[in-house]
């Protein structure tokens, strides 16, 4: 872990010339974390926080707090995502060789409500404040590049490995060693070189305007899973579990909808994951709400059983707080979530890094939007890897999983195809 010699000195300004945020990301270091046009944008990275390990949520926390304690922070704005922010994206498994990241950017441009910001973020004691029309004046943009035509082949986990695994963990749910497991799979490709990321960051925003469009630190996805929400003492999540592909036509993709909705399996993998987030978020909420039955979120590929949580927080937590409590969830990992672990880094024998753990954004009043990783892929130079999983219970198909996982693969592999 890197720290700052001298407290950071953080300048938010409002803005008239922001418009799209998505213009404004770097095409070889994107940060953004968007929904609808909404969402914060990151450029240059000032600062670079890194962990390992089962500690990692519990250094990147103190870290962060020392970090905001000592900031000088001038915020004519005032809202979530305003003064100092940080991006993050950390690792699923307490065993896994990727980094767990905290980066603050030098510049964050911002837009939340209709109103759009841009801040500045610089080492040391500033002499004057800076203008924001300067400073959005001062950033190179260039054209879009040429569309990235990739194609991706098995990782590590073939999809017959992965219908061998699912055989395998069904094995372990029968003999009552769990009653969800979720086995994921991956499929690598080559990006060529000085490929521009704008353009299939600029895909998933468009084709999955509704979920959360990340790029962090090399990791670029669309998520339709909130892990946490936290603006000012209310906090809301969103879980997922239980799914099913689209209809070709208007009736059959309502049969669709409706045959999710009634199907016993995917109704039981999705009470479980709420169970999971519900006892998590409990002790920390003096309020908590979620419907009594799950509803058919509908995706441009998919259907999701997903119920929405919300609440108030009993004291003043950090978004990160709540992170570290809600990772990981029965949605991506399965129950109960510390066997589960063990039997999946058994069965599946690669490492995901941080395809499914938290990707999102902190401020430092503790506010901060956080997705569970999916639909993802990690760019590493030329090399790309995309992941996806499905979540096993007793009844589950090893073929039908597959076909699951193949659907999932499809925002990435489209985005970047």
């Amino acid at each position: 872990m890197t720290s700052p010699r001298e407290p950071l000195s953080i300048v938010t300004r409002p803005s008239g010339a922001v418009d799209r945020i998505l213009d404004w990301i770097a095409p070889d270091h994107p940060l953004a974390f968007v929904r609808n046009g909404d969402g914060i944008v990151g450029i240059g990275e000032l600062l670079r926080l890194e962990f390992h390990g089962a500690n990692r949520f519990s250094e990147a926390t103190a870290a962060w707090n020392e970090l905001s304690r000592t900031a000088v922070v001038h915020d004519s704005v005032k809202r979530a995502g305003t003064g100092l922010v940080a991006f993050g994206s950390f690792a699923f498994a307490d065993s896994s060789a990727a980094v767990s990241v905290l980066i603050v950017p030098r510049i964050i441009i911002g837009s939340r409500d209709g109103i759009q910001w841009v801040t500045s973020i610089t080492s040391g004691e500033v002499s004057g404040l800076p203008d924001t029309t300067d400073l959005i004046a001062s950033i190179p943009r260039t054209a879009l590049g040429d569309p990235v035509h990739l194609s991706f082949a098995p990782g590590e986990m073939s999809p017959k490995g992965f219908t061998s695994t699912v055989k395998a963990a069904l094995r372990e749910i029968s003999k009552g060693h769990a009653a969800k497991l979720v086995i994921a799979r991956d499929q690598r490709g080559s990006l060529p070189a000085n490929a521009d990321l704008r353009v299939p960051i600029d895909a998933l925003a468009a084709c999955y305007p509704d979920t959360f469009t990340f790029a962090v630190d090399g990791l670029i996805g669309s998520s339709p899973e909130t892990l946490v929400r936290v603006q000012n003492g209310a906090v809301s999540a969103r879980v997922l579990a239980g799914s099913a592909a689209r209809g070709d036509d208007r009736i059959s993709d309502g049969r669709a909808a409706s045959t999710l909705a009634s199907s016993a399996k995917d109704q039981k993998e999705h009470a479980l994951a709420l169970a999971s987030v519900m006892d998590a978020l409990l002790p920390l909420s003096s309020e908590l709400f979620a419907a009594s039955s799950p509803f058919a979120l509908q995706l441009p590929n998919l259907w999701h059983l997903a119920t929405d949580i919300e609440g108030q927080l009993t004291e003043r937590s950090s978004a990160l707080d709540l992170v570290a409590v809600l990772h990981p969830t029965a949605a991506v990992a399965g129950t109960p979530t510390p066997a589960a672990i063990r039997i999946i880094d058994e069965l599946e024998g690669f490492d995901r890094g941080r395809y499914a753990g938290p990707v999102g954004w902190v401020d430092a009043n503790g506010n901060g939007e956080w997705a569970v990783a999916l639909r993802c892929a990690q760019v590493d130079g030329t090399n790309i890897t995309a992941y996806a999983g499905a979540g096993i219970v007793a009844g589950s198909d090893p073929k039908k999983e597959l076909a699951e996982t193949a659907l999932k693969f499809r925002p990435i592999i489209e985005a970047f195809g």
